[in-house]
């Protein structure tokens, strides 16, 4: 009997030990879930929240549908003597999230303009026949719309600069 008894404490206490087992392991699985929820969505709801109304703006900014606006008219600007062409004509759109970018483009349009011809004069010819010299422009135009927005205190942003006309002569 004494045997029997024995071997009943024993499988008893085995039971317990995988019942703790899978206990442990489970607390294990939803402290990692949790610590990995709160991670994920704690730290995004911080930055939300520290950032205020201007976070979940620029949220919806990023979110909204492009908005394109046409520099009308087209530039027509000379370029530096030496070159193998004299002139550049050039359309240019921005394209934004926030319309509030293309209202002060507008309002600004003959300081934003005086400031693209000034940087159109300076290009090379040369440089503006290859791909990489027309895509170097676009980076410098973009740069420097981005510049004039932050002078002007317009919290949108610029999100791309394109060539709708590009005519060397």
């Amino acid at each position: 009997m004494a045997d029997e008894n024995d071997i009943a404490v024993q499988e008893q206490g085995n039971g317990r030990k995988k019942l703790i087992a899978i206990v442990a392991a489970a607390v294990l699985l939803l402290g990692g879930a949790g610590a990995a929820a709160f991670f994920l969505l704690g730290g995004a709801a911080d930055e939300t929240t520290a950032a205020g109304e201007g976070g979940e703006q620029a949220l919806a900014e990023e979110q909204g549908d492009p908005v394109y606006h046409r520099l009308d008219p087209p530039f027509v600007v000379n370029l530096p003597p030496g070159g193998p062409n004299k002139m550049l004509q050039l359309a240019i759109e921005v394209m934004t999230r926030n319309p509030t970018v293309i209202e002060t483009l507008r309002t600004n349009n003959p300081m934003i303009r005086h400031h693209l011809l000034n940087l159109l004069e300076q290009q090379q010819a040369a440089d503006l026949l290859t791909v990489e010299g027309r895509q170097g422009l676009q980076t410098a135009l973009h740069e420097l719309l981005s510049e004039r927005l932050v002078e002007l205190q317009e919290p949108g942003v610029i999100k791309g600069v394109f060539f709708t006309q590009f005519v060397m002569q």
